[in-house]
């Protein structure tokens, strides 16, 4: 990787650091405000919800936003919307308010989220490059996942939520300071916006389609192990530090793998790494639910961890050689969609399983699905069309 490109990935891996871990922050420190004030498990469930909820409806728009306006506007606007909904907490530290605060900053989280991968994805020459690029940038969000939380959690103890809030509400502009320098790409030309039509005729691709819900299935695979091994561990009688620390141990896992794959990634065929992902989750899922002791539960997370973490960045180089250049906000908006309304509907789609028939059968059922649908990651063959040639910088 040049100096150029590593100095470029730098800048953009901190400014989506500091907009996912203002998000982050607020989704630890939002609930556990609602929870302290009385109010029910269900509310702040749908305040966790509100997170997720807006990038849904928002990817789109924000996709097609950017393949028309690059990487700086996007950005901006990301941080104008994620300040001021962290603003409001600041001033009206109000369930109601901290309600507008989830859809603030899920919304520019996300937004943000897109315009930086599109960029990123137009930095990359071939696709070597590009699964170095993105098993780069896949490190940032697990550090903001650990960053927003611990930095609230400090603030809380210390010097109470207000002052945790204007903390988090100040992350955004850093995020800002980051990109101010970057050099954009050549616009896309609007005769290519034009001609595209809706951003729902990528779908007519059959690769697409196919990548796309291999995607979906990984992406619910990580969201039943965050929300099922808790379950499992009550089940079992572990304590909340132990289900904390084998969680915990997936994350790890997950950036440990990312921070290898750079170095692999000459070596590594996206079909190859999602199907045997895929393979990989029927298996442990299979056997997670056999497993009694805290340390085969964590053995089991780090090898899941491993496995999923490895997902992301075969994804994000696959789109990015499958769509067209100038189409590559609106795939990014498809995929976050997908993947936030997972997010939104598959926890409670799982607890009313798991309620029926057991926490151990959801994970028989979801491995079942991953594992059968395996051949569809195998099939993965990214090829680059041949519309539109590779962007050049502007000054």
């Amino acid at each position: 990787m040049n100096p150029s490109l590593r100095s470029d990935l730098t800048r953009l891996i901190g400014a989506q650091v500091c907009l996912h871990a203002c998000m982050t922050g607020f989704r630890m420190a939002a609930p556990l405000m609602a929870l302290r004030e009385g109010y029910s498990p269900a509310a702040v469930g749908m305040l966790l919800a509100l997170f997720a909820l807006a990038t849904v409806f928002m990817a789109l728009p924000a996709g097609r936003y950017a393949d028309r306006r690059g990487l700086k506007k996007p950005v901006a606007l990301a941080v104008g919307v994620s300040s001021v909904g962290a603003a409001l907490a600041v001033l009206f530290p109000v369930f109601a308010v901290l309600c507008l605060t989830a859809l603030a900053t899920g919304a520019g989280t996300g937004m943000a989220m897109i315009a930086l991968q599109r960029h990123v994805g137009r930095l990359a020459h071939g696709p070597t490059e590009l699964k170095q690029v993105f098993s780069w940038m896949a490190i940032g969000p697990s550090i903001s996942n650990f960053l927003g939380p611990f930095l609230a959690g400090l603030m809380i103890d210390g010097l109470g939520f207000r002052a945790a809030f204007l903390l988090l509400a100040l992350l955004p502009s850093l995020s800002w300071w980051w990109v101010r320098r970057t050099e954009e790409h050549e616009p896309v030309a609007p005769e290519l916006r034009q001609s595209s039509g809706s951003p729902w005729n990528l779908l007519l691709d059959k690769g697409f389609r196919r990548l796309m819900m291999v995607n979906w299935m990984l992406s619910s695979c990580w969201d039943v192990h965050t929300f099922l091994v808790p379950v499992l561990g009550h089940e079992r009688g572990l304590s909340a530090t132990v289900i904390g620390t084998i969680l915990g141990a997936f994350a790890l896992a997950a950036t440990a793998i990312r921070l290898l794959m750079p170095l692999l990634a000459a070596h590594l065929r996206e079909s190859v790494v999602i199907g045997s992902a895929m393979l990989a989750t029927a298996v442990l899922f299979a056997a997670y639910p056999f497993v009694h002791a805290a340390l085969a539960m964590g053995l089991l997370s780090v090898l899941l961890g491993f496995v999923l973490g490895s997902v992301q960045p075969m994804v994000m180089s696959s789109l990015h050689q499958m769509t067209p250049h100038h189409r590559h906000g609106e795939a990014l908006g498809l995929r976050a969609m997908a993947i936030n309304g997972s997010s939104v509907l598959m926890p409670m789609l799982f607890g009313s399983v798991g309620t029926l028939v057991g926490v151990g059968a959801v994970f028989w059922l979801v491995g079942a699905v991953v594992g059968l649908g395996s051949p569809m990651g195998w099939a993965l063959r990214p090829t680059q069309p041949p519309e539109a040639p590779p962007p050049q910088r502007v000054g």
